[in-house]
């Protein structure tokens, strides 16, 4: 699988920014991104937390639902299903 250039400018866009990166539909990974690698095409995270993701017929879009500390982990971009940049606290 091929993972276009223009993917790898818009992820270095959010080195030190907190994503909520989705691995399978009930797993995923929280952390703070710092660093992306073309070769393998992946993300580096710090300050990683494993996390399971619960959805219910009153409430469709996952959630979370437990987590488990992580320190540091490189996730391959080939298994990302997404990626999502959560909002900075204030």
């Amino acid at each position: 699988m091929s993972i276009t250039p223009s993917v790898f400018h818009m992820l270095e866009k959010l080195i030190g920014r907190r994503l909520l990166v989705i691995i399978d539909k009930d797993f995923g990974y929280e952390g703070v991104m710092t660093a992306v690698s073309q070769h393998p095409p992946g993300l580096w995270m710090a300050e990683a937390e494993a996390v399971i993701l619960r959805s219910s017929l009153a409430n469709p879009l996952p959630q979370v639902a437990s987590r488990e500390k992580r320190s540091e982990l490189f996730i391959n971009l080939n298994s990302v299903l997404r990626i999502e940049v959560l909002h900075r606290q204030q």
